[in-house]
């Protein structure tokens, strides 16, 4: 069969867009997962952190289903979700939508642009929950809140949290940040292990200035990435839980992919939190492959037509976060 995909970013996250909301196309289960460990898989032509099927809603504008390039499938993601609201607002002609994703309804919008000439999106990160249990996270206590997790650190503090998808976050120094403390540590929550069943995201934090954090994460199902959408809003509302931050004010969020913008709403009536999560929705490329399901691994691009100003634009982008970070 022949699909057409189009490759795009958030943050540097990269994903493939596949259209099920215009396209007369559909997949099984199985399918959706093997096509997602061929695509993705950066030894072959294509290459990207996941897959993106734009599907049909009942209730929504459009509905948003996400494939890690292992095969799992991702409760949420914030990134890929910009690059969504883009292309559905693009196909309907509506800046403001609303998209169905695996926990939640999520509202979407065009906003202003975060640099001049990139497509910018604001996108709603919800709901948010510091029960263990949504993590799932195994231990006594029914939160953990900035405390120790005995056996995995004897010197760090983490905060857990799910966004709905599950992160595990902990504020270091730039020494930390720069040792192979995250990695190690993020690959032992990933495997085998007594405290995350289904694995978690992994984030460390350095706090830059007041509104200006970096953000690292070793993302579930992936390995480290130039940046995670839900990992950034998470990370923000903790950084407003440690008084490095305020809720209702902006917080650029750095990443090694660039930067985005999070504001976290606090509704103290009801103690609920949720984040305005600002940012690129950038294409990189469209593409057309032949592809047989069954036999996915054996594809073959037939075309390719790169958006090469989307790209000159977002170069440029980067090289100012990467001033200001080397400047701090």
């Amino acid at each position: 069969m022949n699909v057409e995909l189009l490759k795009c970013h958030g943050s540097g996250n990269d994903f493939l867009i596949i259209d099920e909301l215009t396209k007369d196309i559909s997949f099984t289960e199985e399918d959706r997962k093997n096509l997602a460990l061929a695509l993705c898989n950066r030894n072959n032509t294509l290459g990207a952190d996941g897959i993106l099927f734009v599907m049909k809603s009942e209730t929504c504008d459009a509905r948003m289903r996400v494939f890690n390039a292992d095969g799992s499938e991702a409760s949420m993601c914030g990134n890929g979700l910009r690059c969504v609201a883009r292309f559905v607002d693009e196909m309907l002609g509506r800046d403001n939508l609303v998209i169905e994703t695996m926990k939640a309804n999520l509202a979407v919008g065009k906003t202003e642009d975060i640099y001049q000439g990139i497509p910018t999106y604001m996108v709603e990160i919800s709901p948010v929950s510091f029960h263990v249990k949504d993590l799932p996270l195994e231990m006594e206590n029914e939160t953990l809140l900035n405390g120790r997790l005995p056996g995995l650190s004897n010197s760090l503090s983490f905060t857990a949290l799910a966004v709905p998808n599950p992160h595990l976050i902990s504020i270091v120094t730039e020494e930390v940040l720069a040792s192979d403390v995250q990695e190690t540590l993020a690959k032992e929550v990933n495997g085998p292990n007594h405290l995350f069943p289904d694995g978690v995201n992994v984030s460390f934090v350095k706090p830059i200035e007041k509104g200006h954090i970096f953000v690292r994460t070793f993302e579930r199902g992936v390995g480290f990435t130039n940046a995670c959408g839900t990992a950034m809003s998470a990370s923000s509302i903790v950084t407003c839980l440690n008084g490095l931050n305020e809720p209702e004010k902006e917080i650029s969020v750095y990443n090694d992919g660039g930067q985005v913008k999070c504001i976290v709403r606090h509704d103290q009536e009801k103690e609920q939190y949720k984040i305005d999560l600002i940012g690129n929705g950038t294409y990189e490329y469209k593409a057309a492959i032949d592809i047989d399901l069954g036999d996915e691994q054996n594809f073959k691009v037939t075309n390719q037509e790169k958006f090469e100003n989307e790209i000159s634009v977002y170069s440029a982008f980067q090289k100012e976060v990467q001033n200001y970070l080397r400047d701090k």
